[in-house]
């Protein structure tokens, strides 16, 4: 397939690496941007952005990016924690007072960052209206008691964490997270990415697909089910259901824990801006808030007994993790969303990477961490 868009000749193993993704992984629409010292050096697109009309993903083509919304509101938490605004080991409480009650009183945000709060999954069964009301959802986690002592053991917040971290933003600026992302980075960088899709970029929309056939899923009563579901409200990993993920009403509604939609561009572009700085503007995080972020707060085994798969968590985002989501190094902070999605940033060496599509795969996914692999080479020659 011939790639659209351009890389640096530096970069070229990228664009190298982006061509076979289609050639030897079936990708159907794709797009990869990596940004270096605050300037673009790949802007890559290609394939097909609906598989039913045969619509080209083009450059303003936006897509599903699942669990990448964890990113985009930690990255947020993180810029009120260095402005003095919020302070990621006090209790929730202090900003959320109504939290404080079935024994989240010592829970601080820090604890949701590394889902380690015990707060995983909510008791109580939402309707779809309800979740998307927000309201209901915060009066849910007021009223749920945490499955384990806060701050001993981890598992992965799922939606808790955006409502969660969302409703101290909210509590901190007004704002839930979506509309202050925007207000408060967003807009300023013109960037392609939301928590709510605005109606009228639904044209701009890829259509996902999933890759072969639907593998068995757990038992819907299962914590995995519970919590990817939220107590089956949500579909997963259904796209054509009602509230699937191809449905422009859970598109456009403020899902901050897996509901953002983007372009590879604009993922990239809030990480490089997160850590250099674009096109000369001061950097988003200073050395010492990605200091903060990046210190490991969780991995292994978890509360579950959810097998170890290698991955290691920070403050809100996934770290470099050799056998679960290759990165730069040490610095490198990010996300990744479900089907294949993912975006870092990386202050040592001064990037921000995004990389989208719209074939679902699964486990074993090797797309994204090729093209990470193709950076790197470029960058260290190794």
């Amino acid at each position: 397939m011939e790639n659209t868009g351009w890389a640096d000749e530096r970069f070229g193993a990228v664009a190298d690496a982006f061509s076979r993704n289609f050639a030897e992984y079936g990708e159907l629409g794709a797009a990869v941007t990596v940004f270096v010292g605050g300037r673009k050096v790949v802007d890559l697109w290609g394939g097909v952005a609906d598989e039913r009309s045969g619509r080209p993903w083009d450059e303003d083509t936006v897509v599903p990016v699942f669990s990448c919304a964890k990113g985009i509101v930690s990255i947020c938490a993180h810029l009120l924690a260095q402005e003095g605004r919020l302070d990621l080991d006090a209790p929730v409480s202090r900003y959320w007072p109504e939290f404080a009650r079935g024994g989240k009183e010592t829970i601080t945000p820090r604890m949701v960052l590394g889902h380690r709060a015990g707060l995983p999954v909510l008791d109580r069964v939402l309707s779809f209206e309800e979740i998307v009301e927000w309201t209901p959802v915060v009066r849910a986690i007021e009223e749920q008691e945490p499955l384990w002592e806060p701050g001993r053991d981890h598992e992965y917040h799922g939606h808790v964490f955006g409502f969660l971290i969302g409703e101290v933003i909210r509590r901190i600026t007004g704002l839930t997270p979506g509309p202050y992302f925007r207000k408060a980075i967003g807009d300023e960088l013109g960037s392609r990415t939301w928590i709510g899709l605005p109606r009228d970029e639904a044209v701009h929309l890829a259509r996902l697909v999933e890759a072969g056939g639907r593998p068995a899923m757990p038992d819907p009563e299962s914590l995995i089910m519970r919590m990817v579901t939220m107590n089956g409200a949500l579909a997963f990993p259904g796209l054509e259901e009602p509230h699937g993920w191809n449905d422009p009403a859970l598109l456009g509604a403020e899902l901050p824990g897996a509901g953002a939609v983007s372009s590879a561009s604009g993922l990239a572009g809030l990480y490089a801006a997160a850590v250099t700085g674009v096109n000369g503007s001061a950097r988003l995080l200073t050395p010492d808030t990605v200091t903060d972020a990046v210190r490991e707060l969780s991995s292994g085994v978890s509360w579950s007994g959810f097998p170890d798969l290698g991955a290691r968590w920070g403050s809100g985002f996934l770290l470099d993790a050799p056998r679960f989501r290759p990165m730069l190094g040490r610095r490198s902070f990010g996300n990744d969303g479900a089907g294949g999605q993912f975006a870092f940033g990386d202050d040592e060496f001064g990037v921000g990477f995004g990389y989208v599509a719209n074939r679902m795969i699964g486990h074993g996914d090797a797309r994204a961490g090729r093209l990470v692999a193709a950076v790197r080479e470029c960058l260290t020659g190794g």
